[in-house]
């Protein structure tokens, strides 16, 4: 069955049960409307929402953010403790960051391989393993 941009951006909350205010939705549908998985920064989704018509400050794509990653809805990944990216793919995944594009993708699976946890301290756990494979392009 076809789901439309609102509707699966609706589910998706409603799903999570976050609440869906008008510009939560509307962030939503650009988010994961068309069903492809994407990551963003507030800048990024914020000149989308505006380029589409979509009434939303600056100070609400970030609240929205925190919002759907508080939910389980997008995974945070900081790049030098400064640029935050959101990933709609929420699974344990390795990225490519793009230094000259200050972008973030999706790397293989394939390409990573732990022969074992590293040990930590004593009274701890592992919440998860972000591994982010920095590439730089030659200069023309």
């Amino acid at each position: 069955m076809h789901q439309s941009i609102r509707s699966r951006g609706a589910n998706w909350l409603k799903n999570a049960n976050v609440r869906p205010t008008r510009q939560r939705v509307a962030l939503a549908e650009l988010l994961v409307g068309d069903g492809v998985d994407r990551h963003v920064t507030a800048e990024s989704l914020y000149a989308s929402a505006s380029g589409q018509g979509v009434s939303v400050s600056l100070a609400t794509v970030y609240n929205t953010l925190r919002t759907f990653c508080d939910a389980g809805l997008l995974r945070e990944v900081t790049m030098d403790g400064n640029t935050s990216h959101f990933d709609t793919r929420t699974d344990e995944h390795p990225h490519y960051y793009w230094e000259s594009l200050d972008t973030l993708t999706d790397a293989p699976k394939s390409a990573i391989e732990f022969a074992r946890p590293p040990d930590i301290p004593d009274g701890t756990s592992i919440s998860r393993v972000d591994v982010v494979i920095r590439l730089k392009q030659p200069r023309d």
